[in-house]
């Protein structure tokens, strides 16, 4: 045995293992070069020959693809190309040995070598290329079981470098083995696709070509080889186009199948689904955890690539003494830096590439569950998360957690890579390595209360930024009810003290983040300082090889913990944002338990069994009580009662709205429902009116006929095909409530809910509207309509009478107004309102018919072709090109940024300086014995303090100049947004204005600031790095100055394009926030129309046209940093080339260790200076943005000091109108064309017109809310046109036609501006019919208004609006529409109280009831923006071609049957 071993070994390995002991023999079994390890790699070998034979004969494959993937191509020649390296290395052994001993043995050096290299070449090759022959099963385990034996092998090799200070041949060999034995691994798991194999835990809905044929062009990333991927080479095409040309939307490529939002949805709800009710976060950590596994294995990769580089350095510092361990070794050393400097780069970038991935399919996951969450939010949950909370969700919180992903590995890696860099560091320093360890953990724990601070801080910003969105957000949508008002001041005030409170909360999270920053930046000196003085105090030699280890490791440790304080801001804001989610998607919803659709039941299509009903479960009165109501198939049902009875909480029951506290109720049948206040969607009406139903023809036209539209398509521009803008802008309040009534006629429902469409419509279409569609259209369907017009009642199968929330009576019109007094009471005040004794000389006109017409002929043949250009809604703005510094000078150009800034870069500067002056004196005199070791370090310490107050200085400029540039741009955006004209509003849809004051001022706010100083310090240290470089050795200059210009044109190359995606997504990211905020507002319309799958994959689509500009921007991010990677590694091996050709003692080895260390933080300080710049140009995408809309042209000036009216104007009241012109746009015809009249002092004037003739232009026009283009009115001789708006409006009362309130409470709503007593409040809500509503109320007068005043009823708001009107007491009052909404008892009411308290003022009414202009004392009447008309009511109505008389007329011609019946 003793012969055989030394046969194997040699005699002294023999000796050597006899005489040491057990632990000897493990580190014997460890070394590389010991014959123990080559005796274990020898058995490796041949099990895993055994391995690869059971492969070969068990049974064959059912079959996979035969075409060679790249991946296989990649793996068979690398793997091919290590065995040949091997056996070839083997044989020369075995030649030198002949050569020199003309002996073979010891054998193990040359059988290690030859055996191991043709196993590897036979695995390698056969598994890459004809792995499809094999099963699948051997197959993989074979790879598996070369991945354990390379990773072993490399292990143990690694460890004895480490520990034994000695790089060889053999080390090199096991690591390249390790990377072999991965792609091995990859190839038989990634590389073939068996037939029976299925990869998804579910079906995906479309194929990729099926998803490409119908989305338009896929991706290449989804049809991308192995070899395209990791180069990321699949992107080439979509860099050249951007070079080419300007990138538009349509040149950005759709998402592949895996990382579109219906795919991650849908994996979210399955994972969900499977296990039971376990936590959100659990749930998309299932759903993601192979993904976030591979990306981790890469950072791993990573960490361990980087940290071979002190060890490197090491060896370098030898070989430039002249100490090689073997011939060649410089040459080894310089290949061997440039493999692991290639693969740290392509490990990072597949780990950073991956991680983006999961952080977009988290964050789509999110925005759709919290789309879904919304369509079925209760409604007490409504008032926990407004519409402004939940548009920040998407916006910000969803965002922010998309962004964790990123950072996610960093949290461990950053730990792994300093423990790894502790035990490099014993290596180096060896006790002295615990000092250092103590002022990491000193460190870290100093952070750990900061961080803590950090969390509430933080959680109180977003709480701070809900506030002022949720404010500016009422604000917005009701900026025409503001600027009628002149409170557009004072809510500019309320929202800039919710800003100053967030402000606060924001230099606290900045301030932290500082000192975070300051602590973790400074702490390499610390380290260092405790390091070389705790070596001075160990007698620890000092040397350049182990004092430039130290430093080198240190500077590739110190770039990961300077970013800690970045990580943990990260995960605090994901965490804060994730809490936030979490509590609205686990909100509660909508029951629709007891609403039931019971089709065995045909007889009735509605059942209430004593329901009570309650908006609030926790109220101890319901909503609507005691209700027992069936309603049989067929069955037209009117409901009446006073304001605030419960009708539209009737219909909201019906539709399953309202929680059910006892009793049931059934519902059968589908159903079409007209909202009260009108609810349309940015779009073309016909999108409107078709609501998702697909076209027809024939079904249409009759739609538009019963909706009397024909003639309001026949006067838009487009026809049908015009564009609304937002919540209907351009169209009047009767248009808006007709498309809606052709909406639900277009659906063809089974019951129809009608909740007051009439109101907002002229006599004559109501009457039309009445016939045609309700009695007409709707013959045979199911109706419940909700009036106030009691001239309809008599054609009803049934009448509801309500008070109170109870069904006072339910009977036919002859049985109420024989039995019920209440009813009788309800039509006699319908009577005396309408004044019907005033109207005996006129008699009712003959009924006729509308002529049916061919609709398309007049405008469809000839508008179908639109030109987007000229609609209302245009296409969202966005720079385009390379703006250069643009941008960046508009946000230092803030509040003294510029000074700011330039001290923060300057002192960044100094810092730099610092610390290669710290190095350089190190490097000098080291290995200088007639500097003393105590100096050494004294001066290391004190240029290392100095620099860090300097440092300190930085960090606190940085958020000095953050917040005085936030201030400043919110500023003055915000008096541009309340400055801006009513023209703005109407044509820009509400998303992108709120996508703007949300995810781009939180980006201004929190992350610009540090980014912008941070992104200029990683530029200052790579560029340092490379001049140190070049000044050690300035023959790297030949290779460094054509690469820095490489690398400069590549970064052009990449901004021309990455710009124009980041701008595509900010402008895609609106339509998300546009599409959110029309759906919150229309969701009851959406459920009633089982709407919500369609409106949820429009928001599906929405996201993935957000998600794809993302997606290619993060990946050109590391398209360019892959290439910039690969330069910097070219120019570090050719200076460690430069270093080891020149002869020894030509660079002294302190300034080699120097060169190098910087060196090797090339790549990494690279790294992140471009990473910081793409961020940082992404970001300033967000200052563009802000800019865009801090420029709008304002209104005139609020206040003209030179042109102030009197105290007491108006005084008289007198309106003249002369000669008015009124255009909407420049490009746009004239809507009122010159009207000339005057409005005597203290006169009532009663404005009528059909629906859509600009009576509310004309209203509009007096409050300045549009300028004329020609004439003028003068109010009591002073011209309008030239006083500031905030004198004209504030002078002014109206109540306007859409009543408004404000979330807050009934005082604030009356009084905002706090200018009344509490008296003088009670004394107005007595006037106009609420004081009983308020008093029932529990806090009174500071009892809440939710969100939209929602807890009111409509008839209630308009009641508001008058109680305003009463307290202001103007001298001129405009009543638009005022009493559209309430019941004619409440407005008989009202129109006494307006007699009386306004009997000496100028009372303008636009009125559709005609009977509220009556008693006027001037009547204006109004056809396509001309006066037709203007004198006393009772003179036009003689008059035979008035078209006051012919509106009278058709009041009045629907109302004579009922009259006669009456009496």
């Amino acid at each position: 045995m003793k012969n055989l071993w030394t046969v194997f070994c040699g005699e002294s390995d023999y000796s050597d293992i006899h005489k040491t002991t057990c632990e000897s023999n493990m580190i014997f079994l460890t070394h590389p070069s010991s014959c123990l390890n080559h005796v274990l790699i020898i058995s490796f070998d041949v099990l895993l020959l055994f391995m690869f034979l059971f492969t070969i004969f068990s049974k064959t494959s059912l079959k996979s693809s035969k075409n060679i993937s790249s991946l296989q191509l990649v793996s068979s020649i690398y793997n091919g190309l290590l065995g040949l390296i091997y056996f070839s290395f083997g044989i020369w052994i075995l030649e030198e040995k002949l050569r020199k001993t003309r002996d073979i043995a010891p054998l193990h050096w040359w059988i290690l070598f030859v055996f191991h290299g043709l196993i590897w070449l036979l695995i390698g090759l056969t598994a890459s290329l004809k792995g499809h022959r094999f099963s699948k099963t051997p197959l993989r385990l074979l790879s598996v079981f070369a991945f354990l034996f390379a990773g072993i092998t490399c292990g143990f090799s690694l460890f004895s470098a480490i520990l034994g200070n000695e790089m060889s041949v053999k080390i090199v060999l096991d690591v390249i083995s390790f990377v072999g034995s991965c792609l091995l691994l990859l190839c038989t798991y990634k590389g073939y696709r068996y037939e029976n194999e299925k990869n998804d835990i579910y079906e995906p809905l479309l194929s990729e070509e099926a998803y490409s044929s119908s989305y338009g062009i896929v991706t290449p990333f989804a049809k991308a080889s192995f070899w395209s991927k990791f180069t990321f080479w699949w992107l080439n095409p979509l860099m050249k186009k951007g070079r080419e040309k300007t990138l538009e939307d349509k040149d950005v490529p759709k998402l592949r199948e895996d990382e579109r939002a219906e795919s991650c949805y849908l994996l979210y709800t399955e994972t969900l689904r499977k296990h039971s009710s376990p936590s959100i976060l659990k749930t998309i950590l299932l759903c993601h955890w192979k993904e976030i596994f591979v990306s981790g294995v890469f950072a791993v990769i990573k960490v361990v690539t980087i940290s071979a580089g002190p060890l490197l350095l090491k060896a370098f510092i030898n070989v430039s003494e002249g100490n090689e361990s073997f011939r060649y070794e410089r040459y080894m050393l310089v290949g061997a830096l440039f493999v692991i400097k290639i693969l740290e780069s392509i490990s990072q970038r597949q780990w950073y590439f991956r991680a983006r991935l999961i952080g977009l399919k988290v964050r789509s996951l999110l925005t759709a569950a919290i789309y879904k969450k919304q369509l079925r939010l209760s409604n007490a949950a409504k008032l926990i998360h407004s519409s402004g909370e939940i548009m920040n969700y998407v916006t910000v919180d969803a965002y922010r957690i998309g962004e964790f992903p990123f950072w996610f590995h960093q949290i461990w890696t950053t730990s792994l890579q300093l423990c790894l860099a502790i035990v490099i560091l014993f290596q180096a320093v060896g006790l002295a390595t615990i000092a250092s360890m103590v002022v990491i953990i000193i460190t870290v724990l100093c952070n750990t209360p900061l961080a803590k601070l950090q969390h509430k801080f933080q959680t109180k910003l977003m709480v701070a930024q809900d506030e002022r969105l949720k404010a500016m957000s009422e604000a917005l949508v009701n900026m025409k009810v503001l600027k009628l008002y002149a409170w557009e001041s004072h809510f500019k005030h309320v929202i800039k003290n919710l800003r100053r409170i967030e402000e606060k909360w924001l230099s606290a999270v900045q301030l932290r983040k500082a000192y975070n920053s300051f602590l973790f930046w400074c702490s390499p000196v610390l380290v260092s300082a405790a390091t070389f003085g705790a070596c001075y105090v160990l007698g620890v030699p000092l040397t350049s090889s182990n004092v430039f280890t130290f430093i080198a490791t240190l500077r590739l440790v110190q770039d990961p913990v300077r970013t800690i304080p970045d990580v943990i801001g990260v995960f605090i804001q994901a965490n804060v944002a994730f809490t936030r989610i979490v509590k609205f998607l686990e909100a509660s919803e909508l029951e629709n338990g007891r609403v039931e659709s019971n089709v065995d039941d045909i007889n009735r299509v509605i059942l209430f069994e004593s329901a009570y009903l309650s908006w609030d479960e926790s109220s101890l009165k319901p909503t609507l009580c005691k209700i027992n109501l069936e309603v049989k198939p067929g069955e037209k049902i009117a409901i009446c009662g006073e304001v605030g009875s419960g009708k539209s909480t009737l219909l909201a029951a019906i539709l399953g709205e309202v929680p059910i506290t006892k009793g049931n109720v059934q519902v059968h049948g589908t159903i079409a429902y007209v909202s009260q206040s009108a609810w349309i969607q940015t779009g073309s009406i016909r999108e409107n009116i078709l609501f998702g139903s697909s076209l027809n023809n024939e079904r249409y036209q009759d739609t538009l006929e019963r909706c009397s539209l024909v003639k309001d398509l026949e006067l838009l521009p487009y026809g049908d095909l015009t564009e609304i803008g937002e919540r209907g802008v351009n169209l009047s309040g009767g248009q808006k409530q007709r498309i809606q009534l052709a909406r639900a006629l277009y659906k063809d429902a089974d019951i129809y809910l009608l909740d007051d469409p009439f109101s907002a419509v002229d006599a004559h279409t109501a009457t039309s509207l009445f016939n045609e569609y309700v009695m007409g259209a709707l013959k045979g369907k199911t109706v419940l309509l909700v009036t106030h017009q009691v001239d309809f009642l008599p054609a009803f199968d049934s009448v509801l009478l309500l008070s109170d929330g109870e069904i006072l009576h339910a009977a036919s019109y002859p049985e109420l107004l024989a039995t019920s007094q209440e009813f009788q009471d309800l039509v006699n005040a319908h009577k005396e309102t309408a004044g019907s004794e005033r109207l005996s000389e006129v008699t009712p006109p003959k009924r006729h018919k509308p002529s049916s017409i061919e609709i398309h002929k007049t405008y469809g043949a000839n508008k179908t072709e639109t030109s987007g250009g000229d609609q209302l809604i245009k296409k969202e703005e966005r720079e385009v090109g390379d703006t250069g510094f643009k941008p960046y000078i508009l946000y230092l150009k803030q509040n003294k940024g510029f000074f700011i800034f330039s001290i923060a870069a300057l002192c960044h500067l100094t810092f730099v300086l610092g610390s290669i002056l710290q190095n350089s004196w190190m490097a000098a005199y080291v290995d200088d014995p007639n500097v003393t070791t105590l100096r050494l370090i004294v001066v290391y310490l004190i240029i290392g303090v100095v620099s860090s107050m300097f440092l300190l200085t930085r960090t606190l400029s940085t958020v000095v100049m953050g917040m005085q540039a936030s201030r400043a741009l919110f500023s003055r955006l915000l008096v541009s947004l309340f400055r801006a004209p009513m023209s703005f509003y109407d044509s820009t849809p509400l998303g992108r204005i709120l996508s703007r004051v949300s995810s781009d001022l939180s980006i201004v706010d929190l992350d610009i600031p540090f980014n912008l100083v941070f992104t200029v310090g990683s530029t200052t240290n790579c560029y340092s790095n490379l001049v140190v470089l070049a000044v050690v050795t300035w023959q790297v200059l030949f290779a460094s100055i054509p690469m820095v210009f490489l690398a400069i044109r590549l970064q052009k190359y990449y901004f021309s394009s990455a710009k124009e995606l980041m701008r595509i997504n900010g402008t895609t990211k609106s339509f998300i926030a546009n599409h959110l905020a029309e759906s919150v507002a229309g969701v009851i319309t959406i459920r009633a129309f089982k709407e919500e799958d369609r409106f949820f994959a429009k928001n599906l689509e929405l996201i993935d046209t957000n998600g794809s500009p993302y997606f290619h921007y993060f990946s050109a991010n590391e398209w360019l940093i892959q290439r910039l990677e690969t330069l910097s590694a070219i120019i570090l091996a050719f200076a460690g080339l430069c270093m080891v050709l020149l002869p020894p003692g030509t660079f002294s080895s302190g300034f080699i260790g120097m060169a190098l260390s910087y060196g090797l933080s090339l790549n990494m300080s690279f790294v992140f200076s471009i990473n910081l710049q793409c961020m940082l140009a992404n970001y300033i995408i967000s200052v563009e943005r802000l800019d865009q809309y801090m420029h709008i042209s304002s209104e005139a000036p609020e206040v003209i000091e030179d042109n102030r009216p009197p105290v007491d104007w108006p005084t008289e009241g007198k309106v003249e109108i002369q000669d008015l012109k009124i255009k909407y746009r420049l490009d746009a015809p004239l809507v009122l064309r010159g009207i000339s009249c005057t409005f005597e002092g203290g006169h009532k004037i009663g404005i009528v017109g059909r629906t859509g003739s600009s009576k509310t232009t004309l209203i509009g026009a007096l409050f300045r809310l549009v300028e004329p283009v020609g004439g003028r009115i003068i109010v009591d001789g002073i011209n309008i046109s030239r006083i500031g708006l905030h004198d004209l409006r504030s002078r002014f009362g109206i109540i306007p036609q859409d009543p408004t309130l404000f979330t807050g409470t009934v005082r604030y709503n009356l009084d905002p501006l706090c200018q009344y007593t509490d008296q003088k409040i009670w004394e107005v809500l007595g006037k106009c019919q609420l004081k009983e509503a308020v008093e029932e109320k529990a806090k009174g007068l500071d009892s809440a208004v939710v969100e939209d005043g929602s807890n009111w009823s409509m008839g209630q708001r308009q009641l508001f609006c008058l109680g305003r009107a009463l307290l202001r007491k103007s001298k001129i009052l405009v009543l638009d529409e005022a009493t559209a909404s309430i019941d004619n008892a409440t407005d008989m009411i009202l129109q006494k109280t307006i007699r009386q308290e306004f009997a000496d003022c100028t009372v303008i009414t636009v009125a559709h009831r005609i009977p509220t202009v009556m008693d006027c004392t001037m009547v204006l009447a109004i056809s396509d923006g001309k006066l037709v008309e203007y004198d006393e009511p009772m003179k036009l109505m003689k008059r035979e071609d008035s078209l006051f008389g012919q509106l009278v007329k058709e009041y009045w011609s629907h109302n004579e049957p009922n009259c006669n019946f009456q009496f």
